[in-house]
């Protein structure tokens, strides 16, 4: 099963709006998607932020249930293809976790470039805006990639 895992840092903004937009850019097109996301150094249990969920509801998503979690292997080695927001996300997994190393890559990487998604935490409703559009555009526009990755290395046994 082609799996994606969505990854910022305190779970909470960017990787639950990931997901969600993630969702919403696979809704009729593929099914049997594994879709999550977690946090370099979230706190187990907590909901997205109310501007998140904002956002993701005018679209139509609903990740009112969703909880952030942190990453540890056994997460990361049930996915087959891990997203982050920064380059210092990407690079702390892949030290920390170097037999993962291969299936983890930047958002951005996916349509060709390196750059941090910017975090929208504590900005105001303009900033969620903003980073929800980037997402959705690299998302979209990266879509041919992500599903190619995802379903390359669905049955890795690292």
């Amino acid at each position: 099963m082609p799996s994606v895992l969505f990854v910022c840092t305190a779970n909470q903004c960017r990787s639950p709006l990931a997901q969600g937009l993630f969702q919403l850019e696979l809704n009729g097109q593929l099914t049997g998607w594994r879709i999550d996301s977690a946090g370099t150094w979230a706190v187990e249990g907590l909901p997205p932020s109310p501007k998140t969920l904002q956002i993701l509801q005018e679209k139509g998503i609903d990740l009112s249930s969703q909880r952030s979690k942190p990453v540890d292997r056994n997460l990361l080695q049930s996915f087959a293809l891990i997203l982050t927001m920064e380059g210092g996300q990407k690079e702390a997994l892949q030290v920390e976790f170097p037999e993962q190393r291969e299936k983890i890559y930047l958002l951005s990487e996916m349509i060709g470039a390196e750059y941090d998604i910017q975090d929208p935490v504590g900005g105001d409703w303009e900033a969620y805006q903003r980073t929800a559009a980037e997402i959705a555009n690299i998302l979209k526009l990266g879509f041919e990639r992500i599903k190619t990755l995802a379903s390359q290395n669905e049955n890795d046994p690292k």
